[in-house]
């Protein structure tokens, strides 16, 4: 069958179409996104503009167009942290199935991360023992660990690179200044201190094998020397906290307008990828761990191996 999801994420509206059935590999047919940064688009009074609303509009009906054109035979669409937190969540949701006829289904956190923990164990199988998986967002991190399909411990945490970048680091895609080094640790403090339950809570679990999810860490084992996405899907990639510290050295000294110029840095969020870097540190050594493996599936496949599951065998 073909099954499209559509991912209404904090930084990108993002359509993947993909040609599946219960116990297979899912094969990518087509894939688009429309970079919208919701996690930055939210007022003062915690509620998502106006301009965010109807570009989510826009972004949402063009992909469910394209869906239909493409024959996916069903659209599983739901929406992250960006639109689960702001004050006017309901009027936005509502707006959009109006409009565009897709209900989106807003995901808890800690769904978020059992969803992303699902897929990763798929692609690593049974033979990785232990999973720790973390995935920073634009608008959350998710942490979660066990040794099943689904995670034995599962957190959210308000730490994506998006939210902080507004937030705490007050940049934009245009700064021409790098954040003072005075900023850089105030968001450090704040990072550790939210990390402080998660650790006692993940590391009671335990783990064999650390794994990264997410377009931040990616980009940020790109810098660190690992395989560009040319070398293929299964090309193995790795980040090391070493490497990981050398990356956070010399961006948080670039301005944000220029980190696009490096290679394999989008420029639709190159300004969040300071912000990201000192989240992706802290939880390395905040968690003791010196060598993540990257895997390139994460909570869309989640999503989409939940629905085969449910299908079951045809």
């Amino acid at each position: 069958m073909r099954l499209g999801v559509l991912d209404v994420g904090s930084n990108t509206v993002h359509l993947l179409v993909v040609d599946a059935h219960h116990g297979a590999h899912p094969w990518p047919a087509h894939s688009e996104k429309a970079v919208l940064r919701l996690a930055e688009q939210i007022g003062p009074d915690g509620a998502l503009t106006r301009a965010g609303a109807d570009g989510l509009v826009e972004a949402v009906g063009a992909a469910r167009q394209a869906a239909v054109r493409l024959g996916a035979d069903d659209l599983i669409a739901f929406a992250t942290s960006a639109v689960r937190d702001a004050t006017n969540a309901a009027e936005v949701l509502g707006r959009v199935r109006a409009e565009t006829g897709v209900r989106l289904e807003v995901l808890a956190g800690a769904d978020e991360a059992r969803l992303t923990f699902l897929a990763v164990r798929r692609w690593f199988g049974w033979s990785a023992g232990r999973l720790l998986v973390l995935d920073i967002g634009g608008g959350s991190l998710e942490v979660a660990a066990g040794i099943d399909e689904y995670p034995e411990a599962a957190v959210s945490l308000p730490l994506g690179a998006g939210r902080l970048t507004r937030d705490r680091l007050g940049v934009d895609p245009t700064s021409a200044t790098p954040p003072t080094p005075e900023r850089v640790d105030e968001l450090r403090e704040y990072v550790d201190a939210l990390l402080d339950p998660v650790v006692e809570q993940v590391a009671g679990v335990g783990w064999e094998r650390p794994v990264a999810t997410s377009k931040t860490f990616r980009t940020l084992a790109r810098l660190a020397g690992a395989a560009p996405s040319g070398a293929g899907l299964w090309a193995p990639r790795r980040l090391t906290r070493t490497g990981l510290r050398q990356v956070l050295s010399f961006i948080r000294h670039i301005p944000p307008a220029q980190l696009a110029a490096l290679e394999g840095v989008s420029v639709g969020r190159s300004h969040q990828l300071l912000a990201g870097a000192v989240v992706a540190e802290a939880a390395l050594r905040r968690l003791d761990v010196e060598s993540l493996d990257i895997c390139p599936w994460a909570l869309r496949e989640g999503l989409i191996l939940r629905r085969l599951d449910q299908i079951g065998p045809s």
